[in-house]
């Protein structure tokens, strides 16, 4: 089993929770527009009190550059998208640049009153993403969690460096391995619901995110040497690439047993997947969204 030098977690038992059943969604590869739209949709209907707590594993097709909610839309080389025939498109989430390939991602869509997530954004974040450590562990990975100080020495030691890539440093308790960031995370609070998605890299080569960028040719070769050094992948912790079929469930039985969930797999609602018609069509496809920063 492969150990993280970053942090040792000791993880939580299931019984902190009541019982609770929630719905496993596993959609086909999709779009950027699609994708985003589906978690929005779920969020919206889910505050609307007709729906349940999911959490979604997804991929997508052809694959997508996003950016983070706040992000300036200049930083993506639209021209290089098309020629590479990847789309881009806006997160409701914040955070940088992640070229969406080659991985698995989730997403908990959950009431802000759940007891697995109160206490804020910060104590949220560290208490799921116990869920992806357990997942980890039945991979045969012994992950960690990136900690409030380590992330302020590695933030302090690279603020000259940072560019637009999502994962170039990690945030308060994202999934690192020996100090790299193996599951970057974000999260949307509205309507009294938490929308939380994250990533994690299968396989292949990080900085292909590069090609997407806006980046002139110092930038490039300084994030190039960077960032194999900051990030990782499921691969290269391993040695052996496992596909989203095999990761997925494990994911899922770690969310189950550290949060006491009850997983059901149910597909969308017709309700949900008419909003996210309605919501693709009208932002997360639309450059009015897509380039209002």
């Amino acid at each position: 089993m492969t150990h993280d030098k970053m942090s040792t977690v000791t993880l939580e038992s299931s019984n902190t929770y009541p019982p609770a059943t929630w719905r496993l969604l596993i959609t086909p590869p999709l779009d950027g527009a699609t994708n985003m739209a589906i978690d929005e949709a779920i969020l919206y209907v889910l505050a609307g009190g007709h729906g349940i707590p999911t959490i979604r594993f997804f991929q997508w097709e052809p694959p997508c550059l996003s950016l983070g909610y706040n992000q300036h839309w200049s930083d993506v080389n639209e021209a290089a998208c098309q020629q590479l025939g990847y789309t881009w498109t806006r997160r409701p989430t914040g955070g940088k640049a992640i070229l969406h390939t080659d991985e698995i991602t989730y997403s908990l869509i959950i009431p802000q009153a759940d007891p697995r997530i109160q206490g804020g954004i910060i104590e949220s974040y560290r208490i799921l993403s116990l869920g992806l450590l357990r997942g980890l562990e039945k991979l045969g990975v012994q992950a960690g969690q990136a900690r409030r100080e380590d992330v302020r020495a590695q933030r302090k030691a690279i603020r000259t460096e940072s560019g637009p890539v999502c994962f170039d440093t990690p945030s308060h308790y994202e999934i690192t391995w020996k100090g790299k960031k193996l599951i970057g995370s974000a999260q949307l609070r509205r309507k009294q619901i938490v929308l939380q998605h994250g990533t994690l890299p299968l396989h292949g080569n990080l900085n292909r995110i590069l090609e997407t960028l806006t980046l002139s040719g110092t930038e490039y070769v300084q994030q190039a040497e960077l960032l194999p050094h900051r990030a990782t992948t499921l691969e290269q912790v391993l040695g052996k690439a496992l596909s989203f079929p095999e990761v997925a469930p494990a994911l899922a039985a770690g969310f189950a047993e550290q949060l006491n969930l009850t997983l059901a797999q149910m597909p969308l609602t017709d309700r949900e997947q008419t909003l996210a018609n309605e919501l693709r069509a009208e932002q997360y496809a639309n450059d009015r969204w897509n380039k209002r920063v």
